[in-house]
Protein backbone atom coordinates (compact mmCIF):
# COMPACT_ATOMS: atom_id res chain seq x y z
CA UNK A 1 0.00 0.00 0.00
CA UNK A 2 3.25 2.21 0.96
CA UNK A 3 6.47 1.87 0.04
CA UNK A 4 8.55 3.59 2.01
CA UNK A 5 11.56 1.72 1.50
CA UNK A 6 12.11 3.56 -1.87
CA UNK A 7 11.51 6.61 -0.52
CA UNK A 8 13.83 6.09 2.04
CA UNK A 9 16.36 5.18 -0.88
CA UNK A 10 15.90 8.56 -2.57
CA UNK A 11 16.24 10.80 0.43
CA UNK A 12 18.40 8.31 2.88
CA UNK A 13 21.40 10.92 2.74
CA UNK A 14 19.68 13.78 4.09
CA UNK A 15 17.93 11.67 6.46
CA UNK A 16 20.64 10.08 7.73
CA UNK A 17 22.61 13.08 7.76
CA UNK A 18 19.63 14.63 9.61
CA UNK A 19 19.35 12.01 12.51
CA UNK A 20 23.19 11.94 13.07
CA UNK A 21 23.00 15.87 13.62
CA UNK A 22 20.38 14.67 16.67
CA UNK A 23 22.55 11.86 18.00
CA UNK A 24 25.98 14.16 17.70
CA UNK A 25 23.94 16.80 19.75
CA UNK A 26 22.50 14.02 22.03
CA UNK A 27 19.59 16.84 22.48
CA UNK A 28 16.71 13.65 22.25
CA UNK A 29 13.84 15.82 24.19
CA UNK A 30 13.06 19.20 22.86
CA UNK A 31 15.90 19.80 20.96
CA UNK A 32 16.57 22.47 18.11
CA UNK A 33 15.00 20.49 15.85
CA UNK A 34 11.28 20.12 17.40
CA UNK A 35 11.27 23.96 17.28
CA UNK A 36 12.89 24.56 13.54
CA UNK A 37 10.06 21.87 12.67
CA UNK A 38 7.32 23.46 14.15
CA UNK A 39 8.57 27.23 12.34
CA UNK A 40 8.88 25.30 8.76
CA UNK A 41 5.49 23.91 9.07
CA UNK A 42 4.06 27.52 10.16
CA UNK A 43 5.15 28.38 7.00
CA UNK A 44 4.23 25.75 4.84
CA UNK A 45 0.12 25.72 6.48
CA UNK A 46 0.29 29.74 6.69
CA UNK A 47 -0.77 29.44 10.51
CA UNK A 48 0.47 31.21 13.24
CA UNK A 49 1.28 28.33 15.94
CA UNK A 50 2.27 24.75 15.39
CA UNK A 51 2.53 22.88 18.25
CA UNK A 52 3.56 19.16 18.16
CA UNK A 53 3.27 16.21 19.99
CA UNK A 54 3.37 12.96 20.48
CA UNK A 55 0.98 10.97 18.12
CA UNK A 56 -2.19 12.30 15.96
CA UNK A 57 -4.92 10.42 19.01
CA UNK A 58 -3.03 13.21 21.68
CA UNK A 59 -3.26 15.94 19.30
CA UNK A 60 -6.97 15.49 19.37
CA UNK A 61 -7.41 14.72 22.93
CA UNK A 62 -4.83 17.62 23.88
CA UNK A 63 -7.37 19.75 21.33
CA UNK A 64 -10.76 19.26 23.23
CA UNK A 65 -8.57 20.01 26.98
CA UNK A 66 -7.24 22.68 25.61
CA UNK A 67 -11.01 24.00 24.84
CA UNK A 68 -12.50 23.44 27.98
CA UNK A 69 -15.07 21.17 27.28
CA UNK A 70 -16.97 19.84 30.58
CA UNK A 71 -18.35 16.15 31.04
CA UNK A 72 -21.71 15.70 29.20
CA UNK A 73 -20.92 18.54 26.09
CA UNK A 74 -21.47 17.13 23.34
CA UNK A 75 -18.99 16.64 20.24
CA UNK A 76 -20.52 16.08 16.68
CA UNK A 77 -18.24 13.95 14.27
CA UNK A 78 -18.27 11.34 11.76
CA UNK A 79 -18.96 7.91 11.81
CA UNK A 80 -16.74 7.18 8.76
CA UNK A 81 -13.63 7.91 10.14
CA UNK A 82 -10.63 6.17 12.24
CA UNK A 83 -11.73 5.03 15.80
CA UNK A 84 -8.80 7.55 17.17
CA UNK A 85 -11.32 10.68 16.09
CA UNK A 86 -14.10 9.20 18.22
CA UNK A 87 -12.29 7.27 21.02
CA UNK A 88 -10.71 11.01 22.28
CA UNK A 89 -14.13 11.85 22.80
CA UNK A 90 -15.57 9.10 24.94
CA UNK A 91 -11.82 9.33 27.17
CA UNK A 92 -12.38 12.62 28.42
CA UNK A 93 -16.29 11.81 29.40
CA UNK A 94 -17.93 14.01 26.82
CA UNK A 95 -20.96 12.91 24.66
CA UNK A 96 -20.40 11.34 21.50
CA UNK A 97 -22.77 12.51 18.75
CA UNK A 98 -21.82 10.60 15.03
CA UNK A 99 -23.33 11.37 12.13
CA UNK A 100 -22.89 10.20 8.46
CA UNK A 101 -20.68 11.01 6.02
CA UNK A 102 -21.30 12.62 2.36
CA UNK A 103 -21.89 9.23 0.38
CA UNK A 104 -19.39 10.78 -2.51
CA UNK A 105 -16.99 12.95 -0.61
CA UNK A 106 -16.83 10.34 1.96
CA UNK A 107 -16.29 13.27 4.61
CA UNK A 108 -19.40 14.48 7.10
CA UNK A 109 -22.85 15.61 6.21
CA UNK A 110 -23.16 19.03 6.94
CA UNK A 111 -26.77 18.38 6.77
CA UNK A 112 -26.42 15.34 9.05
CA UNK A 113 -24.33 18.25 11.23
CA UNK A 114 -27.28 20.43 11.21
CA UNK A 115 -29.65 17.99 12.40
CA UNK A 116 -27.67 16.81 15.63
CA UNK A 117 -27.15 20.15 16.89
CA UNK A 118 -28.78 20.66 20.17
CA UNK A 119 -28.81 23.10 22.95
CA UNK A 120 -25.82 21.16 24.43
CA UNK A 121 -23.59 21.02 21.55
CA UNK A 122 -19.98 22.14 22.13
CA UNK A 123 -18.11 21.71 19.17
CA UNK A 124 -18.09 19.77 15.40
CA UNK A 125 -14.67 17.67 14.46
CA UNK A 126 -15.16 17.19 10.76
CA UNK A 127 -12.16 14.99 9.63
CA UNK A 128 -10.92 14.86 6.12
CA UNK A 129 -11.12 11.92 4.96
CA UNK A 130 -8.60 10.31 2.46
CA UNK A 131 -7.08 13.60 1.45
CA UNK A 132 -9.70 15.73 0.65
CA UNK A 133 -11.40 18.59 2.91
CA UNK A 134 -14.65 18.24 4.41
CA UNK A 135 -16.96 21.30 3.46
CA UNK A 136 -15.13 23.51 5.51
CA UNK A 137 -17.12 26.48 4.80
CA UNK A 138 -20.25 25.75 5.67
CA UNK A 139 -19.24 24.18 8.25
CA UNK A 140 -17.71 27.68 10.07
CA UNK A 141 -20.81 28.86 8.93
CA UNK A 142 -22.78 26.74 10.44
CA UNK A 143 -20.64 26.86 14.22
CA UNK A 144 -20.74 30.78 13.80
CA UNK A 145 -24.42 29.92 14.06
CA UNK A 146 -24.67 28.14 16.85
CA UNK A 147 -21.53 29.52 19.08
CA UNK A 148 -19.84 26.00 18.51
CA UNK A 149 -15.78 25.55 18.01
CA UNK A 150 -14.13 23.41 15.50
CA UNK A 151 -11.81 21.08 15.55
CA UNK A 152 -10.26 19.85 12.23
CA UNK A 153 -9.03 16.15 12.17
CA UNK A 154 -6.49 16.81 9.30
CA UNK A 155 -4.19 13.42 10.14
CA UNK A 156 -4.72 12.56 6.27
CA UNK A 157 -4.89 15.80 4.63
CA UNK A 158 -1.42 17.67 5.13
CA UNK A 159 -1.21 19.75 2.14
CA UNK A 160 -4.68 20.12 0.91
CA UNK A 161 -6.41 23.19 -0.05
CA UNK A 162 -9.97 24.69 1.07
CA UNK A 163 -11.35 26.60 -1.44
CA UNK A 164 -13.41 29.13 0.06
CA UNK A 165 -16.30 30.68 -2.32
CA UNK A 166 -14.85 34.35 -2.21
CA UNK A 167 -11.62 32.22 -4.22
CA UNK A 168 -9.61 32.58 -0.74
CA UNK A 169 -7.50 29.33 0.26
CA UNK A 170 -6.42 27.86 3.38
CA UNK A 171 -4.50 24.26 4.04
CA UNK A 172 -6.30 21.86 5.64
CA UNK A 173 -6.20 22.18 9.63
CA UNK A 174 -6.01 25.70 9.97
CA UNK A 175 -9.75 26.84 9.19
CA UNK A 176 -11.19 25.71 12.23
CA UNK A 177 -10.11 26.95 15.75
CA UNK A 178 -7.85 23.82 16.39
CA UNK A 179 -6.48 21.76 13.51
CA UNK A 180 -4.97 18.08 14.45
CA UNK A 181 -2.87 16.31 12.72
CA UNK A 182 -0.87 12.75 12.62
CA UNK A 183 3.02 12.21 11.45
CA UNK A 184 2.50 8.10 11.77
CA UNK A 185 4.72 6.82 8.76
CA UNK A 186 2.10 5.89 5.76
CA UNK A 187 0.93 9.44 5.93
CA UNK A 188 1.65 11.99 3.08
CA UNK A 189 3.93 13.58 5.76
CA UNK A 190 4.69 10.96 7.81
CA UNK A 191 8.17 10.18 10.00
CA UNK A 192 10.01 6.79 11.13
CA UNK A 193 7.73 5.93 14.10
CA UNK A 194 4.59 8.11 15.93
CA UNK A 195 4.05 11.95 16.04
CA UNK A 196 1.75 14.86 15.45
CA UNK A 197 0.68 18.50 15.84
CA UNK A 198 -2.08 20.88 16.26
CA UNK A 199 -2.43 24.33 14.15
CA UNK A 200 -4.38 27.36 15.55
CA UNK A 201 -4.21 31.30 14.91
CA UNK A 202 -4.98 31.77 19.01
CA UNK A 203 -2.31 33.39 20.66
CA UNK A 204 -3.72 32.20 23.58
CA UNK A 205 -5.16 28.95 23.15
CA UNK A 206 -1.67 28.16 21.73
CA UNK A 207 -0.46 29.09 24.87
CA UNK A 208 -2.67 26.54 26.67
CA UNK A 209 -1.91 23.56 23.72
CA UNK A 210 1.48 23.67 24.51
CA UNK A 211 1.39 23.54 28.04
CA UNK A 212 -1.43 20.79 28.14
CA UNK A 213 1.44 18.83 26.23
CA UNK A 214 4.10 19.19 28.59
CA UNK A 215 2.19 18.27 31.88
CA UNK A 216 0.57 21.58 32.06
CA UNK A 217 3.81 23.78 32.40
CA UNK A 218 4.45 26.85 30.99
CA UNK A 219 7.38 27.75 33.60
CA UNK A 220 9.27 24.46 34.60
CA UNK A 221 7.68 23.00 37.56
CA UNK A 222 5.12 25.43 38.02
CA UNK A 223 1.53 23.97 36.78
CA UNK A 224 -1.11 25.89 35.10
CA UNK A 225 -2.90 23.12 33.82
CA UNK A 226 -3.35 19.62 34.20
CA UNK A 227 -1.23 18.02 31.45
CA UNK A 228 -0.47 15.32 30.07
CA UNK A 229 3.51 13.80 28.69
CA UNK A 230 3.17 14.20 24.78
CA UNK A 231 6.37 15.54 22.71
CA UNK A 232 7.69 15.07 19.30
CA UNK A 233 10.85 13.21 19.23
CA UNK A 234 13.84 15.52 18.08
CA UNK A 235 14.83 12.34 16.06
CA UNK A 236 11.53 12.41 14.69
CA UNK A 237 11.08 16.28 14.08
CA UNK A 238 14.42 16.08 12.19
CA UNK A 239 13.23 13.49 9.40
CA UNK A 240 10.22 15.36 9.49
CA UNK A 241 11.95 18.83 8.15
CA UNK A 242 13.84 16.75 5.55
CA UNK A 243 10.41 15.41 4.51
CA UNK A 244 8.69 18.57 4.42
CA UNK A 245 10.76 19.70 1.51
CA UNK A 246 9.31 17.12 -0.84
CA UNK A 247 5.44 17.39 0.88
CA UNK A 248 4.04 19.24 -2.57
CA UNK A 249 6.21 16.52 -4.34
CA UNK A 250 4.89 13.64 -2.59
CA UNK A 251 1.24 15.17 -3.13
CA UNK A 252 1.82 16.15 -6.84
CA UNK A 253 2.57 12.34 -7.53
CA UNK A 254 -0.42 10.35 -5.68
CA UNK A 255 -2.35 12.68 -7.98
CA UNK A 256 -0.95 11.44 -10.70
CA UNK A 257 -1.62 7.92 -9.81
CA UNK A 258 -4.74 8.69 -9.30
CA UNK A 259 -5.28 10.22 -12.17
CA UNK A 260 -4.25 6.97 -13.91
CA UNK A 261 -6.52 4.75 -12.06
CA UNK A 262 -9.45 7.45 -12.58
CA UNK A 263 -8.84 7.16 -16.64
CA UNK A 264 -8.52 3.46 -16.50
CA UNK A 265 -11.73 2.57 -14.39
CA UNK A 266 -13.88 5.04 -16.17
CA UNK A 267 -14.57 2.62 -18.53
CA UNK A 268 -16.23 -0.18 -15.53
CA UNK A 269 -19.75 0.43 -14.44
CA UNK A 270 -19.16 -1.50 -11.65
CA UNK A 271 -16.51 0.77 -10.13
CA UNK A 272 -16.89 4.44 -8.62
CA UNK A 273 -13.83 6.67 -8.49
CA UNK A 274 -12.77 9.37 -5.68
CA UNK A 275 -15.14 12.24 -6.01
CA UNK A 276 -13.04 15.38 -6.30
CA UNK A 277 -15.41 18.54 -4.58
CA UNK A 278 -14.65 21.60 -5.78
CA UNK A 279 -13.74 23.49 -2.88
CA UNK A 280 -11.07 21.31 -2.09
CA UNK A 281 -7.90 19.97 -3.36
CA UNK A 282 -7.20 15.82 -3.25
CA UNK A 283 -3.83 14.84 -1.94
CA UNK A 284 -4.80 11.03 -2.12
CA UNK A 285 -3.82 9.76 1.38
CA UNK A 286 -5.96 6.89 0.08
CA UNK A 287 -7.40 6.04 -3.20
CA UNK A 288 -10.63 4.43 -2.20
CA UNK A 289 -13.09 2.78 -4.88
CA UNK A 290 -16.86 1.84 -4.70
CA UNK A 291 -17.98 -1.41 -6.00
CA UNK A 292 -21.23 -1.18 -7.11
CA UNK A 293 -21.98 -5.52 -8.11
CA UNK A 294 -21.90 -6.29 -4.29
CA UNK A 295 -18.63 -8.64 -4.89
CA UNK A 296 -16.19 -5.95 -3.10
CA UNK A 297 -14.58 -9.22 -1.03
CA UNK A 298 -14.03 -11.35 -3.92
CA UNK A 299 -11.90 -8.59 -5.77
CA UNK A 300 -9.97 -8.18 -2.71
CA UNK A 301 -9.05 -11.54 -2.80
CA UNK A 302 -8.56 -11.70 -6.50
CA UNK A 303 -5.81 -9.07 -5.65
CA UNK A 304 -4.61 -10.87 -3.36
CA UNK A 305 -4.26 -14.19 -5.47
CA UNK A 306 -2.09 -11.92 -7.87
CA UNK A 307 0.11 -9.78 -4.90
CA UNK A 308 -2.06 -6.91 -5.17
CA UNK A 309 -2.50 -5.36 -1.45
CA UNK A 310 -5.74 -3.44 -1.10
CA UNK A 311 -7.52 -2.40 2.12
CA UNK A 312 -10.77 -1.82 3.59
CA UNK A 313 -11.04 1.64 5.30
CA UNK A 314 -13.42 1.07 7.04
CA UNK A 315 -14.58 -2.55 7.22
CA UNK A 316 -17.27 -1.80 10.46
CA UNK A 317 -19.55 1.36 11.36
CA UNK A 318 -18.17 2.51 14.90
CA UNK A 319 -21.33 2.77 16.10
CA UNK A 320 -21.63 -1.16 15.76
CA UNK A 321 -18.09 -1.66 17.35
CA UNK A 322 -18.40 -3.40 20.80
CA UNK A 323 -16.94 -0.58 22.49
CA UNK A 324 -19.62 1.73 21.34
CA UNK A 325 -23.04 0.19 21.68
CA UNK A 326 -23.51 2.13 25.17
CA UNK A 327 -24.28 4.93 22.63
CA UNK A 328 -27.60 2.90 22.02
CA UNK A 329 -27.42 3.34 18.12
CA UNK A 330 -29.50 0.79 16.11
CA UNK A 331 -27.43 -0.84 13.12
CA UNK A 332 -30.03 0.99 10.43
CA UNK A 333 -29.19 4.34 12.16
CA UNK A 334 -26.43 5.25 9.48
CA UNK A 335 -26.98 3.94 6.11
CA UNK A 336 -24.63 5.72 4.52
CA UNK A 337 -21.86 4.57 6.53
CA UNK A 338 -23.36 1.02 6.47
CA UNK A 339 -23.16 1.17 2.86
CA UNK A 340 -19.70 2.53 2.42
CA UNK A 341 -18.33 -0.10 4.46
CA UNK A 342 -19.33 -2.67 2.13
CA UNK A 343 -18.33 -1.08 -1.22
CA UNK A 344 -14.73 0.81 -0.12
CA UNK A 345 -12.01 -0.28 -0.81
CA UNK A 346 -8.25 1.09 -0.94
CA UNK A 347 -5.61 0.75 -4.07
CA UNK A 348 -1.87 1.23 -3.41
CA UNK A 349 -1.38 4.66 -3.81
CA UNK A 350 2.20 6.67 -2.86
CA UNK A 351 4.67 8.66 -4.32
CA UNK A 352 6.74 6.03 -5.77
CA UNK A 353 4.61 3.86 -8.12
CA UNK A 354 5.77 3.27 -11.58
CA UNK A 355 4.14 2.77 -14.41
CA UNK A 356 4.52 -0.75 -14.40
CA UNK A 357 3.01 -1.10 -11.28
CA UNK A 358 0.00 1.31 -12.27
CA UNK A 359 -0.58 -0.75 -15.52
CA UNK A 360 -0.55 -4.19 -13.19
CA UNK A 361 -2.61 -2.70 -10.78
CA UNK A 362 -5.65 -1.70 -13.24
CA UNK A 363 -5.58 -4.05 -15.89
CA UNK A 364 -6.10 -7.07 -12.96
CA UNK A 365 -9.02 -5.16 -11.10
CA UNK A 366 -10.38 -4.39 -15.06
CA UNK A 367 -9.80 -8.64 -15.51
CA UNK A 368 -12.04 -9.28 -12.40
CA UNK A 369 -14.54 -7.61 -13.66
CA UNK A 370 -14.56 -8.93 -17.25
CA UNK A 371 -15.04 -12.50 -16.01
Amino acid sequence: MVDLKTQYEKIGQEIDTSIKSVINSTAFIKGPEVRLFEEELQDYLRVKHVISCANGTDALQIAMMGLGFSPGDEVITTNFTFIATVEVVALLGLKLVIVDPSPDTYTISVDEIRKAVTARTKAIVPVHLFGQCADMEAIMELAGKHGLLVIEDAAQATGTDFRFSDGATRKAGTIGHIGTTSFFPSKNLGCYGDGGAMFTNDDELAGKLRSIANHGMKVRYHYDDIGINSRLDTLQAAILRVKLKYLDRYNASRRAVADYYDKAFAICPAITTPHRADYSTHIFHQYTIQINDGRRDELKKYLEERKIPSMIYYPGPLHMQEAYRFLGYSETDFPVTTELCRRVLSLPMHPEMEHEQLEYIASNVLKFFEK
